[in-house]
């Protein structure tokens, strides 16, 4: 979701479209929400204890709920149950996740309208501020219901142009590198 990377795919490639993904964006969740909360949240803690259980659920925050161990699922609802804001910006992440699913740009926007209302009404900073940058993002988001792509192929593009320019030895030949990733994917057209 960086800017200097939007401008420089729509500098390179004027007919892409920028896809942000589900991995990319709910890493970015994690970090400037969640953990940003979770921070907070602790150090509103008065009890000692408290405050280390908040510091270390870290992780159970983080990971789905699908992948959890039975005691780490009952962990995660004490948890949750003891704290609302939390609660509140754990179940907005697992909604946000739904925003993936849809392959109909006109469902996914409404879906998200009411995912960002939910987020504002919260009054969590960090939250607020999240879903007002994702508002700012909404068309690269919405670009998944007709680009269903998913990270692993990104990453795998990624890789095999990072490949070629480690083996451009120096080189300053832009065009020559543009041509090189282009046979790299023959099945792509341009």
């Amino acid at each position: 979701m960086n800017g200097a990377y939007a401008a420089e795919v729509q500098d390179q490639c004027s007919d892409a479209e920028i896809v942000y993904d589900l991995f990319h964006m709910v890493a970015k969740y994690g970090r400037e929400v969640i953990d940003k909360v979770r921070a907070s949240e602790a150090k509103r803690q008065t009890n000692r204890g408290a405050r280390k259980v908040i510091k270390s659920s870290r992780r159970l925050l983080l990971r789905n709920s699908g992948n959890l161990k039975r005691k780490d699922r009952v962990r995660l609802r004490e948890l949750l149950a003891a704290n609302p804001r939390l609660a509140a910006v754990y179940v907005l992440k697992d909604d946000l996740k739904t925003l993936w699913d849809y392959r109909y740009r006109k469902w996914a926007k409404r879906f998200f309208e009411e995912w960002y209302t939910r987020a504002i009404r919260g009054r969590i900073e960090p939250l607020k501020r999240f879903a007002r940058q994702l508002r700012e993002k909404i068309d690269g988001i919405l670009s998944h219901c007709q680009y269903p792509l998913h990270t692993s192929l990104l990453e795998g593009i990624m890789n095999k142009i990072k490949a070629i320019k480690r083996m451009a030895y120096g080189f300053r030949d832009d065009d020559y590198f543009f041509l090189k990733i282009r046979a790299a994917f023959p099945g792509i057209s341009g």
